[in-house]
């Protein structure tokens, strides 16, 4: 008997080609190819997850037609020449192992290859400066450059270096290819109309504008034949006022029907406007679940007969179910749920879709600056790769008694893989309840994606036979009787509590305790610290009618950088939200007194102290790694045996905690 998921598992046939079921990878830089711009062994090894966890279409993500021109990656792909046609093959017959297509999203970026990078302008279809370029400008101290308005002659030959990409994947052993023809790259520096400022045949209107990509698409055909699939990726709409809209888009879309067979719809544009809009083809945790379906559930209504793809936060085949059973797309991408479990359609397709291991949205796997390779905050498996294959966790040669200590992500994860690897494990939390600083940033009601984690956590590790002792404190006694041969600790971290005068007053509080209701709060609050933790309690408090207000220390400018370093893409967006609710964020405020009745806060601009009256003190300035516990308990077995993961060893996230945690089991 087949699953109950119908629709997103029911096959098709495009081309001839037989495609197994509806889920797409969108298309990631995992940063493993080589430098040189060929495909690597890790590069295949990394993808082979998603392959044999059930996926029909694995994309890579700005695979370059010319490294020499388009370069926008330390290890990306290229295209260009004929000695990328083997090591192509490894990934294309590897996918091909577990009956899926392997492919590759091909790409010119035009306008955003800095002069540095390849020690020319950038070409495109007009000679524009760009606001990316302004700010790569001012950023590197020189003028900025504008780009190369591209000839007729600049437009064939890019033209065929398209076709050529296409026709070497094809050599490779592919048969579908992925044209990218959204988010500000170059094909769509040719179909907007905020960069496309031709008075030929390639501008002015929708028609002419649609040329170029047009060409792009009959060149590809011409020279792979017909047994090869082309899918176009567009931006339904760029966001940005001068950019082109949903209402053009469907006349492009007109123009490009009978030139592809799948179009994949996205929205957005790259890095233009300082990143503004790079939320909208890459969305948060604070914003809504099939954020971009819409827009190809419209495209689908006005061209029945176009096979489409949707992506954007779809992030569980529940979802993808429901799309495709509705008609309003043919195809589910996702990219970031698949990493966070390559096995999701294998799970689902088994009847068993509570055992996903949910995305948190968080962009822990964003690691481009500087470049690492794709890693995810919930799972550790794609951060050692090459020392785990296919995911699967070798037994120990020893068995070993170990014991962890805390019950947060780091202290859990350890245990799984340490009960996988086959040793005795005692876990201690010294709480009534497993999940450590994840209860609390799950307990916002916005935050859907860490409560889907939490309950997927705590199910998870019921599944594995350990010895957990809750409301248990380990001490140096208990550990040294106990007599383990190893010990995690995963003791985590405290809140900071600056030495202030007031600060000890009844009604100062750790801020996500006055979310959960541990502490009483009154009706006008002052949050101080405008993190993640702060700018989330501010916005939880103001839900349920709470007069709010945030002070922060930092400039603006400075804040915003470090907010980004605690929530990634989302902290633009509680930035965004906030400004909407009306919570007032001071800047250059550090706390000086806490009074009954308002707190007295240092203006770090003009030296002033400013009062801001309150009935209670939210403090939300980071936390400290508990050094102490772990000083107390580093030497209660041979010192090499002891391993300080999660927030007790740094402060960090839940991807850190995750990883830390399993990265010290795997080697016990």
């Amino acid at each position: 008997m087949g699953s109950r998921y119908e629709h997103v598992f029911n096959p098709i046939k495009i081309r001839g080609i037989d495609f197994k079921n509806r889920v797409i990878l969108a298309p990631p830089s995992p940063n493993v190819a080589n430098q040189n711009g060929t495909m690597s062994r890790d590069f295949v090894d990394w993808m082979r997850p998603l392959a044999r966890g059930g996926t029909a279409i694995l994309y890579v993500g700005n695979a370059s037609i010319d490294i020499t021109e388009c370069h926008d990656e330390d290890c990306q792909l290229d295209l260009s020449t004929d000695k990328c046609i083997l090591p192509l093959s490894w990934y294309a017959e590897m996918a091909a192992q577990y009956n899926s297509h392997a492919s590759l999203e091909i790409n010119h970026n035009g306008k955003d290859t800095a002069f540095e990078t390849v020690g020319h302008a950038p070409y495109s279809a007009s000679a524009i400066i760009t606001s990316s370029e302004i700010t790569r400008a001012k950023r590197l101290g020189r003028e900025p450059i504008p780009a190369i308005e591209m000839t007729h002659e600049k437009i064939a030959e890019t033209i065929n270096k398209f076709a050529m990409a296409a026709y070497r994947m094809k050599m490779a052993g592919m048969d579908i290819c992925l044209v990218h023809g959204g988010h500000g790259n170059l094909i769509s520096q040719f179909t907007s109309p905020m960069y496309n400022l031709r008075q030929d045949e390639y501008g002015g209107s929708t028609e002419k504008r649609a040329r170029f990509a047009i060409e792009v698409c009959d060149a590809i055909r011409k020279k792979v034949g017909p047994d090869f699939v082309i899918e176009y990726r567009i931006s339904a709409d760029e966001i940005a006022p001068e950019g082109m809209h949903f209402d053009e888009t469907l006349r492009l879309v007109e123009y490009l029907q009978d030139h592809i067979d799948i179009l994949h719809v996205s929205a957005g544009i790259h890095s233009d406007f300082d990143m503004k809009y790079y939320r909208n083809w890459c969305q948060n945790y604070m914003m809504p679940r099939g954020y971009n379906v819409h827009f190809a559930r419209d495209i689908k209504k006005a061209f029945p007969n176009l096979l489409v793809t949707t992506v954007g936060s779809i992030t569980s085949l529940d979802m993808g179910e429901e799309i495709i059973a509705n008609g309003w797309a043919d195809f589910v991408a996702m990219c970031r749920p698949l990493m966070a479990d390559p096995d999701m359609p294998r799970k689902y397709a088994q009847n068993r879709p509570e055992d996903r291991r949910p995305c948190l949205r968080c962009d822990a796997c964003a690691r481009f600056m500087p470049p690492r390779t794709l890693n995810c905050a919930v799972n550790p498996y794609s951060g050692v790769f090459t020392e785990i294959k296919d995911g699967i966790i070798p037994k120990a040669p020893v068995k070993k008694k170990v014991a962890i200590v805390g019950g947060g992500p780091a202290g859990l994860y350890a245990m799984m893989a340490l009960c996988e690897r086959g040793h005795d494990v005692t876990l201690y939390e010294k709480a009534g309840q497993l999940g450590g600083n994840v209860i609390p940033a799950a307990f916002p009601p916005f935050k859907i994606d860490c409560q889907d984690y939490l309950k997927w956590l705590i199910r998870e590790q019921g599944k594995h036979k350990a010895n957990i002792l809750l409301n248990t404190e380990a001490t140096k006694e208990i550990l040294d009787k106990e007599n383990y041969d190893a010990i995690i600790l995963a003791v985590g971290a405290k809140p900071i509590v600056p030495n202030l005068p007031g600060i000890d007053k009844p009604h100062v509080h750790w801020a996500p305790d006055a979310e959960m209701g541990k502490v009483p709060v009154g009706d006008r609050i002052v949050i101080v610290g405008a993190g993640a933790v702060g700018l989330e309690a501010a916005l939880d408090l103001k839900q349920v009618g709470k007069d709010v207000m945030v002070v922060e220390m930092n400039k603006a400018e400075i804040h915003r950088a470090t907010l980004h370093k605690s929530a990634g893409n989302a902290g633009n967006e509680l930035i965004s939200i906030m400004e909407e609710q009306k919570i007032p964020l001071y800047y250059n405020s550090r706390l000086e007194e806490v009074f009954d009745d308002k707190i007295i806060c240092k203006d770090m601009v003009s030296g002033k102290l400013v009062e801001f009256p309150c009935d209670t003190v939210l403090l939300a300035l980071g936390m400290v790694p508990l050094s102490d516990t772990v000083e107390s308990l580093r030497r209660c077995t041979a010192e090499t045996e002891v391993f300080i993961v999660g927030d007790a060893l740094k402060v960090g996230n839940i991807s850190t905690a995750t990883n830390g945690g399993f990265q010290a089991a795997i080697h016990i």
